[in-house]
Order: structure tokens, then C-alpha cells, then sequence
């Protein structure tokens, strides 16, 4: 029995195709060859790097005009199934080669390569998202990540860290962690102890947090002990915990002869420091506070800068 005017039976071409092209369809010749050929290679009828026919010889095979076959083989380059090699040599993608981008395209062009081709293997964006998000944070970390809630303290330990190891160091709450997970991505996270049960749960369970260890006032208060005569001692800050904590450090040694006073900036009036006989302030606030007697007071403990730094090369 012959075929139909204007249809091509089954049949094995050299280049291995079977193809199907009905002219009496009312889906497009273009469509019906590009999706069919897509159908080859999900397959594997088509192997990766596998030639195929010219434009010219393929119409010639199919009985079909040559820009038809031409238009089809576009789209599938334009979709990443087939890649030029040798001149206009068409050839079938390997699935391990990434979609070409221009030296002068940027991250944009890359993850909108990547979507089409996600796309056009039936994966849905949630997929994508998911994937991707699971494979980054599976990612040796390239920063550091800050987890404290209150807002003044955590951005005193960023700063500490961030001089310290000269590193790119972020902050966040846990609020905000625990909304947006993806904050962890590619960081080393950190918080203070006393709040490492509270962030653990927040953070893949290969990368748990690290805890920071803040300084003893050992030296500050043997500086209080030495004041010879009653005198005002002022802590200046941009964290109210700071201030709360350094109250209760430094009381031993203010007893009833001296008087603190706490000061959370920024300062209203700059001039109270004046009045002040010793200043004790924290690392951001000795930036602000151009005041004679004044004193580095630094928050996190050395060993615990001595140890980040390690940790995170030792996971790069």
C-alpha cells in the first residue's frame, strides 16, 4: 500500500531518524519535524555529537521545501538541542556542554539560559528553584553571616569581624532567617552562644552555625580599681545590649564610689563626654567619640576571630 499524497511513511534514514511528516496536519511541517527530533534525542535515537542530515538533504528525504527543514533546525538551536560544529555543521548538543554565552553577557543571561533549557526538559520553576537552592547551600561558604536580633549588637559584631579578617561579612536576624532561609546561602553563619540553639535549627544541618565568644572587662575593670579619687565612668555604644552587659560587668569595680553613666548613640549633645574622667567605648563608638581618656572596648573575643578565620578557609 502506498502512502498518502504528501505524507512520508516511517522509515530509517541514514543519519538514523525516523521521522514522521504529515502534510495533511494542521500542526506546521517546522513544528512537527523540530518536535520530533527533540523526541529522537530525549530518546536517544539521537546520540550526543551525532550529525545530522543537511538542511537540503533531510528536505530532499521528507519531500518537503528546504526552508521548512531550515526553520526547524533554527528553533533547535535557538533551544539548545542542536549546536553548529565545523562551519553550518549541525550536531546534537551534549548534554554536559553549557548553553554559549557572550564573553560581554552577564549573570542575568546565564540563569536565563539555564531556565529555558530547565523549561524545555520539563522541569518546573519550583524545581528549578528548589535544585538550585539545595546545590548552593551545598557550597563551600564565600562569606560570612552575622545572626543576631538586636540590631545595634549585630552590627558591632559584623564590624569587628569584618576588620578583623577582612572578609565580606553580612547580618540578619532570626525573624529574618527563619522567613528567608536563603540568607545561609554560601555563608558561614554566626551568632553569639548564647543564641546557638535558637539559630541551629535554621541552617543545613552539614553546615551548623559557629558560635562567637565575647571579650571579658577583666582589664577594664583593674582600670576602674586604679582611679585614685570618686569618678565618673561612661560606656558609650550603638547596642543597648552592649550598654545592659558592660552595667553589670563593670559594677563590681564601680561600687558606690564611682558613678557610670551609659550613652547610646548617636549622641544628642557630644559634650556630656566631657564631664566623664574614664571612657569605655566600643569599637564603632571610638569612631565617633574624638574625647581624651577614652577606651578601646572590643566585643568579640579574640579566639573566637582566631577561629572563624580558620573555619572558613578550612571549608573553602
Amino acid at each position: 500500500m502506498k502512502p498518502l499524497a504528501g505524507d512520508w511513511p516511517a522509515r530509517k534514514a541514514r543519519c538514523g531518524m525516523n521521522i514522521h511528516i504529515s502534510k495533511a496536519s494542521d500542526v506546521p511541517l517546522r513544528q512537527q519535524l523540530a518536535e520530533q527530533i527533540v523526541l529522537l534525542i530525549a530518546t536517544e535515537e539521537l546520540k550526543p555529537n551525532q550529525a545530522l542530515p543537511s538542511v537540503r538533504e533531510l528536505a530532499r528525504r521528507l519531500k518537503i521545501h528546504h526552508n521548512t527543514v531550515s526553520e526547524a533546525y533554527q528553533n533547535l538551536v535557538r533551544r539548545n538541542w542542536l549546536t553548529r560544529k565545523r562551519g553550518s555543521h549541525l550536531v546534537v548538543r551534549a548534554p554536559q556542554s553549557v548553553p554559549h554565552l557572550e564573553q560581554d553577557q552577564d549573570l542575568d543571561d546565564l540563569f536565563n539560559a539555564v531556565i529555558e533549557l530547565a523549561r524545555e526538559r520539563g522541569y518546573s520553576l519550583r524545581d528549578l528553584r528548589h535544585r538550585v537552592q539545595d546545590r548552593l547551600l551545598a557550597q563551600p561558604p564565600d562569606h560570612i553571616l552575622v545572626v543576631e536580633e538586636e540590631a545595634g549588637l549585630r552590627h558591632l559584631i559584623v564590624e569587628e569581624i569584618r576588620e578583623a579578617l577582612a572578609r565580606e561579612v553580612e547580618g540578619c536576624s532570626r525573624s529574618q532567617l527563619a522567613q528567608q532561609r536563603g540568607l545561609a546561602i554560601g555563608a558561614l553563619v554566626v551568632t553569639p552562644q548564647y543564641a546557638l540553639a535558637d539559630v541551629k535549627p535554621l541552617v543545613p544541618k552539614d553546615r551548623p552555625p559557629v558560635a562567637v565568644t565575647f571579650c571579658v572587662a577583666n582589664e577594664h575593670v583593674e582600670r576602674i580599681r586604679k582611679l585614685q579619687q570618686p569618678s565618673l565612668v561612661a560606656v558609650v555604644s550603638v547596642s543597648q545590649a552592649f550598654l545592659v552587659a558592660a552595667r553589670s560587668l563593670l559594677a563590681p569595680a564601680i561600687g558606690r564610689r564611682h558613678t557610670l553613666s551609659e550613652y547610646l548613640l548617636p549622641l544628642e549633645n557630644p559634650k556630656v563626654l566631657r564631664a566623664a574622667d574614664l571612657i569605655f567605648c566600643d569599637s564603632m563608638a571610638c569612631r565617633a567619640v574624638n574625647t581624651p581618656g577614652s577606651v578601646l572596648y572590643r566585643l568579640v573575643a579574640p579566639d573566637s576571630l582566631a577561629y572563624l578565620s580558620s573555619a572558613i578557609q578550612h571549608k573553602k
